[in-house]
């Protein structure tokens, strides 16, 4: 069922980018939201299909959502990028001791 988070991410960052361009026509806002939403999707199809690197991919999207959300959150502080830096970092947490358990509790 670790698949069920990345979906929700994927979810929440397209959803966000759509918002970022319909509020402020921030093009860079779609492409990023769209973009890091469909690499959380991949791996949660990758998770659901017992395929590998499920759990890699939607690692990459929460370094990367983190990467960009981290420095606007501490730049100007306000509720969304904090939001999303939050998120992205408890979801890279979570896909990285995923990684550990598949690669070392045999």
């Amino acid at each position: 069922m670790a698949y069920r988070p990345s979906y929700t991410m994927g979810a929440i960052c397209a959803v966000g980018g759509i918002a970022g361009y319909v509020t402020k026509r921030s093009v860079p806002s779609i492409i990023a939201g769209l973009g890091i939403g469909a690499l959380y999707v991949l791996g949660g199809v990758l998770m659901q299909r017992n395929k590998i690197y499920g759990y890699e991919t939607s690692l990459a999207a929460s370094i990367i959502l983190a990467g960009s959300m981290v420095p606007r959150t501490i730049k100007r502080g306000t509720p969304i990028p904090l939001s999303l830096s939050i998120l992205s970092i408890g979801m890279g947490t979570y896909y990285v001791k995923k990684i550990y358990d598949q690669r070392f509790s045999n």
